[in-house]
C-alpha cells in the first residue's frame, strides 16, 4: 500500500494521535497554537501560524525597538510575557536593536553612542522583568547591516522600488507620525528598511505591536509584487500584533513616552505608581477605553491568571479571588466592583515592577 493510500485509511484515533503529537516543549500542536496565539490582538493569518509551528518545531520571531528613551510597562512587563509565551512554544526570538533606525528618527538627538548606551539598559530591564533569554537573541542593526551590506541595501532599494511614496508614507504611524507629518527624507527610508528586516533575518513571525501593521503588511504585499523575492523567500511573514495599552488620560489610545503621566515606566517608584493610577481615567461600569480595566486584563491577568479584589460594601466587603479577567470585568460592568476597588491593582503592578529593579541612574535615558 502506498504511503497516500496508508494515510487515507487511517482510523480516527489515529489520525487524532498524529494530531496531539507532542513537541519537544512537552506541548501539543493545540497548545502551542493556542499559546502563541494569546499574543496577539490580531493574527494575520491563523491559518499560516498554525501550519508553522505545525511543520517547524523552532520558527523565529523578531521584533525590532528603537533605544529612545525610558521604558514603560507596555514595553517592559508586556514584552516581556509575550516573549515567554512565545519561546515556550519552541519560537526563536530576535530582537532587533534598531540603533541606526532610532538615529534616523533623532532619538537621543541622534547621537549614536547615548543610543547604545539606551539600549543597553533596555536589555538589562528585560533581563530584570523576567523574560527567559534561553531562546532570546539581541542583534544590534548597524553591526548586522555592517557584516552584509550588500545584501541589505540591495534589499532595501528592491522594496523601496515596488512601492510608491504615497504607499510608503502611510507607514509613517511606525515613527509615531501621521500621513500629512511633514517629514525629512531620512523617515521616508525608514518604513523600507524596516521591511527589508524581516526577510533580513528571515523571521516567519512578526511579532510587533498594532501600530506596526501597515508596515508588516507592506512585507506581505512585496512578497506578493516581486516572483523573485517570493520564490527566495517562499513563505510570507505570519503578523501577530499584540495591543497598544491604553493612556492612563482619557481618551489616550496607547502610552506615551512625551506625556509622563499618560504612564507607568519601569523605573517609576512606589509613590509614583499609586499616584498614577489614584489620578488615571476609570469610569464607573464602562469597559470601552478604559486603562485601568486594560492594565488588568493584559498585565495582571496576563502575567499571574488571577486578581484579588475586596468587593461589597466597606463594612461587609469580602476578598473575591478572579480567576478569569471576564468574570471579573462582568463584576465591575453590574457595579459590584467600583473604580476604588479596581484601582488597587497598582498594588499588583508594584509587586511586578519591584521585580525589576535595576542600576538604572547610569543610563541616559532622560533627556
Amino acid at each position: 500500500m502506498s504511503e497516500a493510500a496508508a494515510t487515507e485509511t487511517k482510523k480516527p484515533q489515529e489520525q487524532k494521535k498524529d494530531d496531539a503529537k507532542v513537541h519537544p516543549s512537552g506541548l501539543t500542536l493545540d497548545e502551542r497554537f493556542k499559546l502563541a496565539r494569546s499574543v496577539g490582538a490580531e493574527c494575520i493569518q491563523e491559518e499560516e501560524l498554525r501550519n508553522l509551528l505545525d511543520k517547524h518545531p523552532s520558527p523565529s520571531a523578531y521584533d525590532g525597538f528603537e533605544p529612545s528613551g525610558r521604558m514603560h510597562i507596555a514595553q517592559g512587563i508586556l514584552k516581556a510575557i509575550n516573549v515567554n509565551k512565545l519561546t515556550k512554544c519552541g519560537v526563536k526570538f530576535i530582537f532587533w536593536v534598531a540603533d541606526w533606525f532610532a538615529m534616523l528618527n533623532n532619538k537621543m538627538g541622534g547621537d549614536l553612542k547615548k543610543i547604545r548606551k539606551v539600549g543597553e539598559y533596555m536589555v538589562e530591564v528585560w533581563k530584570a522583568a523576567g523574560m527567559d533569554l534561553e531562546n532570546v537573541e539581541f542583534r544590534w542593526a548597524s553591526e548586522e547591516i555592517n557584516k552584509k551590506p550588500n545584501e541589505y541595501w540591495m534589499l532595501v532599494m528592491d522594496i523601496a522600488r515596488n512601492n510608491s511614496i504615497a504607499r510608503v508614507k502611510r507607514c509613517a504611524t511606525i515613527m509615531g507620525r501621521g500621513e500629512g507629518d511633514e517629514m525629512p527624507s531620512a523617515q521616508i527610508l525608514y518604513p523600507a528598511m524596516q521591511c527589508a528586516d524581516i526577510f533580513f533575518l528571515r523571521a516567519n513571525i512578526c511579532q510587533l505591536g498594532m501600530d506596526q501593521r501597515k508596515v508588516n503588511m507592506l512585507a506581505r504585499e512585496y512578497l506578493d509584487k516581486n516572483k523573485a523575492a517570493k520564490k527566495k523567500y517562499r513563505f510570507k511573514p505570519i503578523i501577530l500584533s499584540h495591543p497598544m495599552l491604553m493612556g492612563l488620560k482619557q481618551g489616550q489610545v496607547k502610552m506615551s513616552k512625551s506625556d509622563p503621566n499618560s504612564a507607568i515606566f519601569m523605573e517609576d517608584d512606589a509613590s509614583a505608581v499609586k499616584k498614577k493610577i489614584k489620578q488615571a481615567y476609570c469610569p464607573p461600569g464602562e469597559t470601552k477605553e478604559n486603562p485601568i480595566l486594560d492594565y488588568c486584563k493584559h498585565i495582571i491577568f496576563n502575567r499571574n491568571g488571577k486578581m484579588s479584589i475586596k468587593v461589597g460594601a466597606k463594612e461587609e466587603s469580602t476578598m473575591k479571588e478572579y480567576l478569569s479577567y471576564e468574570d471579573m470585568e462582568k463584576d465591575y460592568v453590574s457595579g459590584t466592583i467600583h473604580p476604588g476597588d479596581l484601582k488597587v491593582m497598582g498594588r499588583c503592578l508594584k509587586l511586578i515592577r519591584m521585580a525589576t529593579r535595576t542600576t538604572n541612574d547610569e543610563y541616559p535615558f532622560k533627556k
